[in-house]
């Protein structure tokens, strides 16, 4: 750590002189000071791009414009809106922690580090970021660009995937942090890991810390930060029976801890391998339900879904049912009202492409 420290004053001197010389990142959550609006920039940015978290952003505010209409909407609402940004569970933690706060706080934030830690969905990185922001808290924030950037400045070979690593980095981030000016400096680095020391393309020529950049000087920018090596990820095949009669189709909310919780899906049938149409409307399962007569009327091409650990190989089977089945885990919905309701992004690709009337 002492090593590390070696250009302290010069690395925090030129991140902020950068900042409030050249820095002209423009994003709608920058500066704002109210904990609701930074918390739920913050949530929406977990595992987002900030070009797409912008719209989202953008549409929370103006559907909940505050804590407490979050709080009293209707869960199916609020997933909806969330469509299409992955990782749902961040949108159930959402909803839980707006009514916890409504309800149990009088929709006031907790104004230290350690009380914003015991909201649901809020970790180290949150939590600093509205301490900071909203409450001028001297608490570090350390992203995916504040780890970029201090593994290539000092030349850091530790991963910050491990608990090692990962409390070095906090420490680190912590002693270069001006205590003055915490949220300015907080946004400063992470704006600095996105426009300038960015993963691919980082503009060393540009960069007012290349001097001393480890990483520049050894010819490791693109070497660093190291990663420990990738989880192998897990293959699933998922074939999902679109069975509709009239214009209605048969849908269910998942709600089993795994992908997708509390988002709808048609009638799935999930294989250890890849199988034909007809295996799959003649296994025991999908005919228990789906009982002929019917017309199959669509297959769809093979595709993958890919997500973070997880690579899911899909296939829709279309088909037109004679008579109306009955199932106690699946329901008719309406054709025409499918896209008010909450599906993952993988059947909104489907939906959006075979548009069966």
């Amino acid at each position: 750590m002492v090593g590390h420290l070696k250009h302290k004053g010069f690395f925090t001197k030129e991140l902020m002189d950068w900042n409030r010389t050249e820095n002209d990142r423009e994003m709608p959550w920058k500066k704002v000071r109210d904990p609701y609006k930074i918390w739920l920039s913050e949530i929406i940015l977990q595992q987002t791009r900030v070009e797409q978290g912008r719209s989202y952003y953008n549409s929370f505010l103006s559907q909940f414009p505050d804590i407490h209409s979050l709080a009293k909407s209707n869960d199916a609402d609020v997933f909806k809106l969330w469509e299409g940004l992955g990782y749902y569970s961040r949108c159930k933690n959402l909803i839980h922690t707006a009514r916890f706060i409504s309800q149990n706080l009088q929709g006031r934030f907790p104004d230290s580090y350690e009380s914003l830690l015991e909201l649901k969905g809020v970790g180290p990185y949150t939590a600093a970021a509205i301490a900071s922001f909203a409450y001028d808290i001297p608490h570090a924030v350390v992203d995916g660009n504040v780890v970029r950037v201090l593994a290539r400045f000092f030349g850091i070979d530790s991963s910050f995937q491990d608990q090692t690593g990962k409390a070095m980095f906090q420490e680190l981030a912590q002693a270069l942090l001006d205590k003055n000016n915490p949220a300015e400096y907080n946004q400063a680095i992470m704006d600095f890991g996105a426009t300038i020391c960015k993963p691919k393309g980082a503009l060393c020529s540009d960069c007012p810390l290349s001097k001393k950049c480890q990483a520049l000087l050894t010819d490791r920018v693109y070497e660093l930060p190291f990663k420990s090596k990738a989880k192998t990820k897990k293959t699933r095949w998922m074939f999902y029976i679109v069975a509709k009669y009239g214009n209605e189709v048969l849908i269910r909310l998942r709600t089993e801890k795994d992908i997708w919780q509390n988002l709808h899906e048609f009638i799935l049938f999930e294989s250890p391998s890849d199988l034909e149409p007809t295996e799959i409307l003649e296994s025991e399962k999908i005919s228990s339900i789906c009982k002929k007569p019917y017309i199959l009327v669509h297959v769809s091409e093979r595709f993958q879904h890919i997500l973070t650990h997880q690579t899911l190989n899909m296939r829709f089977i279309c088909i037109e049912m004679k008579q109306k089945p009955k199932s106690e885990k699946y329901h008719f919905e309406k054709w025409n009202r499918l896209k008010k309701i909450a599906f993952p992004k993988a059947i909104l690709r489907f939906l959006e492409n075979y548009p069966l009337r």
